[in-house]
């Protein structure tokens, strides 16, 4: 979405030191006509900025004018009062949502050569990239970890140092079904787990636990691809016909990625550069993760299907001007503070401060304290809190995030430059003053603390700095869900044990058990890097954990392994006794060996109130061990800190770990990882091997999808028999120039609503029902149940899409007077299925009509809730109110949205429905028009057509969108 003609051309400078380069420099905009200076573009916030240089570069006097880049940049009077449109850099799809606009895009291709244009010629306008990772259904699945019988024993190998009877003897199993890794592991890495992997992360190496080096793809990797292959084959070679024929539109294959992290980790450019013209990145996407670019420094946000098919047909995403919320983070976070607890306690504040359907944008000294990993997540939460995106300026923690990820050195200082031009590079360093914000939100990164829950229930959340002090009021407080009822003069017991020829002594809070586990919120590579880390210092400072402490490590995938491997910790891990034990759901679920009889003697005896420490899930009382009754979640660094420790009661700030080497007192904060340290070593060993896998798989590609056969005609040759691709009919009607709009004469209501009709209503995305009419076409075609799919799956194919337009059994049809995908066919008096109704009254030229009450078209976005009305027939939706969303994709498709007069509705007006009713368009249709519909009764009211601006009349005048660009292509 681009404009040669834009009157803003005279502000096209040339970048300082690179006269080659060009650019819009919006700072500079003067003369009679617009007077912008720079302290102006300075007061707006920083995502405001793109949207403004957007309209200043796209602006065509049409689809983007003057008037909107000046409401843009006047957004401090102007916000939440008028729509804007903005031009994206790029569209970003997944297989689900995009084969429906790429079999338009073909369908287009077919309707221009009828019509005598060039075919050639039709190729999405705005660069699409379109990621199939929609597809994989898990036919085939393995259970990862193989329990020895006797955990706590196994056959003995060669001694290694200071290692406890206890811990898990390693014992010489082969990988199993991996051809390539031949014997058992003689190298004594103390791991029992045997096998593939159950679960590893996208686009990262598979590795054998016990040598940790890449192994093939396991047997069920193999047989799921292969049925995803199998089973999607005529959507798969569709997709690979269209990235071959259509120029601006890249196909990511299966098995390469998911599409927010494929997004975030290969497309995103940050600063696009066209033939020496640069303008920022700006994206929008059918996936709810497309706001993680946020975190880059990129404009970006989710939409519906219609919107961004808009987008690749060069139309803008109409939006109202948003408030921009100010997240100001200050202060410094706790030392004991991970990624983890920063993000969410941002991501609980931002939802308390209300920030839904508004732009957010972070500022302040903290903002440079969060690593890019930090940031993609936190925008990442954007649905948690209801923002429309959350932006963070691109800054030097960018520049370095992008480096590691392998960017272009010169490129990175063409973006460093741009970006300072125009004003969207966000310096910490300099005295410049922040952008005025619509409201500020503080939050103070030194009040986030670091929390463990338990001892009984994970939602019992206690400070860490507090936990010695809850730890003794549980031992006071009564017998619940926190008390453990235990008498004064009992609290300070010891306990002496004999283990291991040596005397430990056991008391109230001493650890027991100690687990290591990347699960759910822990699977951030920072927290369990900093666990290594913390092992490390802990190593070398000569601090040991006791040997009767059941330690664990079990990592949530081989990628885990990969990088505590590849940054050097994992060793020291093994040293402090967390050593590998599978993959998979262990300590969480009481998958734990059982503890040494003489520990499990002395607790019971001196009915001592012993800790297990996890950093899992769960921690119900008794769950980790019968005799284990606190248990406490916590961050991966922490346990290994309370391991160390070996009780929970203790003050980290006050109170030693442990004595280390020379009889050194050690201190928790003498070993634990800064934030600087963690961000090093997580972007120099986590996020550049996990970058250079992925371009190495998108170079290379996939090897089935290699090998898949594809037509390369310019026109795609549609099988006849198929039920997944099929010609729609968007186009029967096609023609060279546009027809003015035609009356609706005499129209029967096809279907009369009621309120809050959901885009679930029109058109559902999950099963196909049996007894539906889309079921019967394919039944026809010759299809079993159980070879349907679903609804999602066949957006590519019209014919079901439109038999399943109000297919919803919960539909609520006021003819029917219960939910029933059904309607009455007036004409004949038959109550059919609303596809077969429709059919009908097409079959005898007869128009239909929606009456509907408040708020039609509630609900996600989704294409079809427009095109299959539109294929149904229907000419006008006439309801009391509409969702925007949906509207506009009315208007979008080429069906009139109408809406009553206030405090008009079908009962006030004394309609039925059975009534048929006729409209006249004049041909000086104007937004917001009042139209005149009279009924076959006589009666005659008003209504007012409800088109926003010019772009939409045209639109309509032209019969939608797609007909309006296929005849640009001409």
């Amino acid at each position: 979405c681009s404009s040669s003609g834009s009157p803003y051309q005279p502000v096209i400078e040339t970048l300082e030191n690179y006269p080659q380069k060009k650019f819009y420099n919006v700072s500079k905009l003067g003369g009679t006509k617009y007077v912008l200076l720079c302290s102006t573009l300075d007061t707006l916030p920083y995502s405001i900025r793109v949207l403004f240089e957007s309209s200043v570069r796209n602006c065509d006097g049409f689809l983007v004018k003057e008037t909107d880049a000046t409401n843009i940049l006047d957004w401090k009077t102007k916000q939440n009062n008028v729509e804007v449109p903005f031009c994206p850099a790029r569209v970003v799809l997944q297989d689900f949502t995009g084969i429906p606009a790429m079999v338009d895009f073909a369908a287009m291709r077919e309707a221009v050569r009828n019509a005598g244009g060039d075919p050639v010629k039709v190729n999405p306008a705005c660069p699409t990239d379109l990621t199939v990772d929609h597809s994989l259904q898990i036919d085939y699945s393995k259970c990862a970890i193989q329990n020895a019988p006797n955990p706590g024993g196994g056959d003995s190998q060669k001694p290694m140092a200071k290692l406890s009877p206890l811990r898990a003897q390693p014992r010489k199993l082969p990988c199993r079904g991996q051809t390539s890794c031949k014997g058992p592991c003689g190298a004594g890495d103390g791991s029992r787990a045997a096998g593939q992997f159950a679960a590893q992360i996208e686009n990262t190496p598979i590795l054998c636990p016990f040598h940790l080096q890449p192994l093939p793809e396991p047997e069920t990797v193999l047989k799921n691809q292969e049925m995803e292959f199998g089973r999607n084959r005529e959507r798969l070679q569709f997709f690979k016909w269209s990235s071959k024929v259509f120029k601006n539109i890249s196909i990511i294959p299966p098995e390469t990625g998911m599409a927010h992290q494929v997004n975030l980790e290969y497309l995103s450019r940050v600063v696009f550069e066209v033939k020496d013209f640069l303008y920022p990145d700006s994206v929008v996407g059918t996936d709810s993760h497309t706001t993680m670019v946020n975190g880059l420094g990129i404009l970006g946000w989710g939409v519906g299907g219609i919107e961004t098919e808009a987008v690749m047909l060069g139309m803008p995403v109409t939006l109202t001007l948003p408030e921009v919320v100010g997240c100001e983070l200050t202060g410094t976070a706790s030392s004991l503070a991970t990624s983890i607890d920063i993000v969410l306690s941002i991501t609980k504040q931002l939802r308390q401060a209300e920030v839904a359907g508004k732009f957010v944008e972070f500022f302040g000294s903290g903002v440079s304290q969060l690593s890019v990993a930090d940031r993609t997540t936190i925008a990442n939460m954007c649905p948690e809190y209801g923002a429309v995106l959350s932006f963070f300026p691109v800054d030097n923690v960018t520049l370095k995030h992008l480096k590691h990820t392998g960017f272009d050195k010169a490129k990175l200082e063409v973006m460093e430059a741009y970006l300072k031009a125009v004003k969207l590079f966000r310096n910490y360093e300099s005295s410049s003053r922040e952008p005025e914000y619509s409201q500020v939100v503080q939050i103070n990164l030194s009040s986030i603390v670091s929390y463990v829950s338990g001892p009984k229930r994970s939602q019992d959340r206690v400070a860490v700095t507090n936990m010695k002090s809850d730890f003794q009021a549980c031992l006071n407080e009564k017998f619940g869900v926190k008390g453990f009822q235990i008498a004064t003069e009992k609290q300070n017991d010891i306990v002496p044990v004999q283990y291991e020829g040596n005397e430990y002594k056991l008391s109230h809070g001493c650890v027991v058990i100690a687990a290591v586990i990347s699960c759910t919120n822990n699977c951030n590579p920072s927290v369990m890097l900093a666990a290594g880390l913390l092992a490390k210092k802990a190593v070398e400072a000569g601090l040991v954990v006791k040997p009767y402490i059941r330690t664990s490590l079990s990592p949530g995938s081989g990628m885990v392994t990969h990088y505590l491997s590849s940054s050097g910790v994992l060793p020291y891990l093994s040293k402090l006794g967390f050593e590998v034990v599978g993959y998979g759901c262990s300590t969480c679920v009481g998958n734990t060996a059982p503890l040494p009889e003489a520990i499990r003697n002395a607790i019971k005896q001196g009915d001592i109130i012993a800790c297990g420490v996890l950093s899992g899930t769960k921690n119900f009382e008794g769950r980790l061990c019968d005799c284990v009754r606190a248990n406490y979640l916590a961050s991966p660094p922490l346990v290994v800190a309370y391991a160390i420790a070996g009780t929970v009661k203790i003050d980290f700030e006050t109170e030693p770990l442990g004595t280390g080497f020379n009889g050194k007192s050690i201190y928790l904060r003498d070993i634990w990882p800064t934030r600087s340290e963690l961000h090093t070593v997580e972007e120099e060993c986590v996020i550049s091997s996990m970058f250079k896998e992925l371009k190495e798989k998108m170079e290379k590609g996939n090897k089935r999808w290699n090998l898949l056969e594809a037509p390369e005609s310019t026109l795609f040759p549609w099988d006849v028999k198929s039920t997944y691709i099929r010609c729609p009919s968007f186009f029967d009607k096609f023609a060279k120039e546009p027809v003015a709009p035609q009356p609706i004469e005499n129209a029967h209501v096809l279907l009369y609503l009621g309120d809050s009709v959901t885009t679930d209503h029109i058109s559902p995305a999950g099963s196909i029902a049996r007894s539906s009419a889309a079921a019967r076409y394919l039944t026809n075609k010759g299809l079993t149940p159980r070879e349907f799919n679903s609804y999602g799956a066949r957006r590519g194919n019209d014919a079901v899409m439109t038999r399943g337009t109000f297919a919803n059994i919960k539909l609520l049809n006021k003819f029917i007077g219960k939910p029933a995908p059904k309607t009455i066919h007036f004409p004949s008096g038959q109550t059919l299925d609303v596809f077969e109704a429709a059919e009908l009254y097409q079959k005898e030229g007869i128009p239909v009509i929606i009456l509907a009450g408040k708020k039609y078209g509630l609900g996600g976005s989704r294409d079809w809730t427009a095109k299959g009305p539109y294929l149904l027939g229907v000419k006008a939706v006439l309801a009391e109110s509409y969702e925007k969303v949906h509207k506009s994709q009315l208007v979008g498709i080429g069906i009139a949205p109408l809406q009553f007069l206030p405090g008009e509705n079908p009962s006030t007006l004394g309609l039925t429905g059975r009534e048929q009713f006729s409209i006249l368009f004049p041909s000086d249709l104007s937004p917001g028009m009042t139209l005149d519909i009279k009924t076959s009764t006589g009666k005659v009211f008003s209504v007012i057509a409800l088109f926003e601006n010019d772009v939409e009349i045209t639109l309509y005048k032209y019969g939608g969108s797609l007909n309006f660009v296929a005849r640009r292509f001409l």
